[in-house]
């Protein structure tokens, strides 16, 4: 498993991280000796992070981490990232939420100490539903504060967020050189985080927010991937639900269609090919890689192993990306 820099942490990054969370859902759902199987097999094949969130199975994710890395020798055990999502209903106290947030989070993973603490709220200019302001975010006791007063105190050494809401905002945010790491959405169905697209762009436009990252050192894991499943199956789970502004399923299966039909199949099944389209992307250092079951472990595992897309499948894509997929859609 190579590799890569994550940005201004200095830590080296596995190119797969292990997500924990719901749309996989192994973790969460599966039998304990599955669950085992499939940690040693990413562990042995050189994985070194996991990502889970307290919302991931309202806590099953991290109680499961809890016992399964407590069962590991200090020497083998990953890193591990959490996360704090505030309740907009309850901003009066942002650093005691937190604070809250992150003891019930550290209990059930059985640990004194994470290595990275994510905001998970979407941020925008001002504060609205599941969203959080920038002031919010950035201002005196915001979210932000209270993340550095986890790490000032020894509970955690990084802090990021999940870098999704207003695009504009977000660049902010990441400007302010107060963020070490950010989740970015990236994958074969919309890359606009990092390279340009057609105008008008149906779906959200992140608009080159990896040269964002990288123009502040900014460490970066990239998120849905697999489009929570649409680039791997034609079968739907029922977790498929979408993260991103003007984005639906109905559309989501069509440009994955196209993408696929596009590549010809010549570079592995649909999620190898996704996996490795994001491996192709220099600026993002470690893919987020949801799983449902062992097999899902082997074929991932496999993916990394076939490295990037070459440079003429990714020439093949440019066509979708420049007309927004209508010519193949």
């Amino acid at each position: 498993m190579n590799k890569r820099r994550f940005g201004r942490t200095g830590l080296q990054i596995s190119e797969m991280v292990l997500g924990a969370g719901r749309v996989g859902g192994l973790i969460i759902t599966a039998d304990d000796a599955t669950r085992r199987r499939a940690l040693r097999m990413c562990l042995d094949a050189g994985v070194n992070w996991i990502d889970t969130a307290p919302s991931y199975g309202d806590g099953a994710s991290e109680e499961a981490l809890g016992w399964l890395l407590g069962e590991l020798d200090d020497a083998e055990r990953p890193h591990v990232s959490t996360k704090v999502r505030l309740d907009p209903a309850k901003l009066d106290n942002i650093p005691g939420e937190v604070e809250a947030s992150m003891a019930a989070s550290l209990k059930r993973l059985q640990r004194g100490k994470v290595d990275l603490v994510q905001l998970h709220n979407p941020i925008d200019r001002t504060q609205d539903g599941h969203t959080l302001g920038i002031d919010q975010v950035l201002g005196e006791r915001g979210a932000i504060e209270a993340l550095e007063a986890l790490r000032s105190t020894g509970i955690t050494d990084h802090v990021g967020i999940t870098a999704l809401g207003d695009v504009d905002v977000v660049k902010e945010v990441l400007a302010s050189g107060r963020i070490d790491t950010a989740q970015v959405y990236y994958n074969l169905l919309n890359p606009s985080a990092g390279r340009p697209v057609a105008a008008g762009w149906s779906t959200q436009n992140f608009a080159g927010l990896l040269e964002t990252c990288a123009t502040h050192d900014v460490g970066v894991m990239n998120i849905r991937v697999l489009a929570a499943g649409v680039l791997a199956t034609t079968k739907r789970h029922g977790r498929e639900g979408m993260i991103t502004r003007d984005t639906d399923l109905a559309g989501e299966e069509r440009r994955a269609s196209a993408a696929l039909r596009t590549l010809g199949g010549a570079h592995g099944t649909g999620a190898q090919t996704a996996i490795r389209f994001a491996l192709a992307e220099p600026r993002i250092h470690g893919v987020v890689v949801g799983v449902e079951q062992l097999a899902h472990v082997e074929e991932a595992l496999k993916a990394f192993e076939m490295g990037p897309l070459p440079e003429a499948a990714l020439a093949d894509l440019e066509t979708l990306y420049v007309t927004d997929f209508d010519q193949n859609v």
